[in-house]
């Protein structure tokens, strides 16, 4: 770990060390925001947690996440998972942003369902200008739940406290799923947009690289090129498609093989090489699998 960078382990330490003293629960924890302040003596610190997060806020928080700023004027949730780094962009004083933050150690789920299906919620990789915007009545049922998590945080720990919070957890979970969706919705037309660009772009692609020397187009390139992360950009694409963006590469690299297959008297193991891939059975498994015949199969009937 870079020595400049704060490596928070616990929630005993995440809470001690930003003076809000002991945990009433070793795994879990709530902070107000309004009680976070950051001194000019933080800027430019940079903070990375073994902890999974969930914050609402109302404003600019002073964080940088990855490579965007958190600066929003209305109610936004964001998440981040374990080894993400922030940094601290501005100075921030007491009561200047209102809202909460989750905090829980990935032991409080182990073991349990939740642990097993957490990275199927992807928005814990989300870039923060992908963050979920949340009307007032989104918020209210969020705060709920937040408020039975607290109230079950400063309860005595029993047999029963694992399952009540990590239920809770999940059910912010759910919730933000279902919201995420209304926000892919609210914003169809933009999308509609991005999945234009990805056909453009993979096109282009073609055209311009030697794909036998760069390979073929990754989901990093092309939501680089969209100015989103890849787990947005393919979620984007599920929504719109439903096709995840690696099946949009994919798809893509079937047609072009299909072309180069009738038009050309190249040997199946040119047109992989070709295609970017750097194995021809690679192709020619993905091949089948698409079309349910072998290239030399589908070149023979047609």
């Amino acid at each position: 770990m870079d020595k400049n960078i704060i490596h928070i382990k616990s929630i005993n330490q995440l809470l001690g060390g930003s003076g809000f003293g002991k945990a009433t629960h070793p795994l879990v924890a709530i902070i107000d925001t309004a009680n976070i302040a950051f001194g000019e003596e933080m800027l430019g610190l940079r903070i990375s947690s073994d902890l999974y997060s969930i914050a609402l806020k109302d404003s600019s928080c002073g964080l940088d996440y990855g490579r965007k700023p958190y600066d929003f004027n209305e109610g936004v949730l964001f998440f981040s998972a374990p080894k993400q780094v922030f940094t601290v962009t501005k100075v921030q004083k007491l009561n200047d942003v209102k809202g909460w933050m989750l905090y829980f150690h990935p032991d409080l789920i182990r073991n349990t369902k939740l642990a097993s299906i957490i990275d199927n919620y992807t928005f814990f990789n989300y870039e923060i200008n992908e963050a979920l915007h949340l009307s007032e009545k989104e918020q209210y049922v969020l705060n709920n739940i937040v408020n039975l998590i607290e109230n079950e945080i400063n309860e005595r720990i029993d047999n029963h406290s694992q399952q009540v919070l990590v239920s809770n957890i999940e059910l912010i979970l759910s919730y933000s799923q279902r919201f995420y969706e209304r926000q892919f919705n609210t914003r169809s037309a933009q999308n509609t947009d991005v999945v234009s660009k990805v056909e453009k772009l993979l096109k282009n692609y073609y055209k311009t690289h030697e794909l036998i020397e760069t390979g073929q187009p990754s989901i990093e390139y092309l939501a680089g090129e969209c100015h989103l992360s890849p787990n947005y950009l393919s979620d984007l694409l599920s929504k719109e498609t439903g096709r995840s963006a690696k099946e949009h590469i994919n798809d893509f690299l079937i047609k072009k093989a299909k072309h180069l297959l009738l038009s050309s008297n190249n040997s199946i193991s040119g047109i992989a090489y070709s295609l970017g891939f750097n194995y021809p059975h690679y192709f020619g498994r993905l091949f089948k699998k698409k079309t349910g015949k072998t290239p030399q199969e589908f070149r023979q009937l047609n």
